[in-house]
């Protein structure tokens, strides 16, 4: 039943490297007309609201447009396999204030509204990454 799946998450040092992936099953890629959608990766640390961190879309040129919150600029790189079948979240350069359980979630476009989590229904179960120093 589910529609989105993470993986890839592990303790690791502050200044290590993890790398999150998102598989899509059938159901929510045939759910867009035109074969395309945004998809956004979301923390939440205890106690904290869940934060939209990454989003990317992919036209039918193949083109990505990306989105990140400045506080991962620079060190993490969102992207996707060509068939649009799994997201991928490359997370470099690690801090102690990454820890949390990551999400990725889906709707139809990003725009304005891509790191605002009341506007997604469709989200994995979480993979948990902690970073410790």
């Amino acid at each position: 039943q589910l529609q989105l799946v993470e993986s890839g998450g592990d303790s690791v040092p502050a200044g290590g490297s993890l790398r999150l992936s998102c598989a899509a099953s059938a159901d929510i890629r045939h759910t867009y007309t035109s074969g395309t959608h945004c998809l956004a990766w979301f923390r939440q640390a205890p106690g904290e609201e869940r934060e939209g961190i990454a989003a990317i879309y992919t036209g039918a040129s193949g083109t990505s447009n990306v989105w990140y919150t400045n506080s991962v600029r620079g060190r993490f790189t969102i992207s996707q396999d060509n068939n649009k079948n799994t997201a991928f979240l490359q997370m470099d350069n690690l801090k102690p204030e990454d820890t949390g359980m990551y999400f990725c979630a889906s709707k139809s476009l990003c725009g304005l509204t891509w790191a605002d989590y009341t506007r997604y229904k469709t989200w994995g179960q979480g993979t948990q990454v902690a970073v410790f120093s």
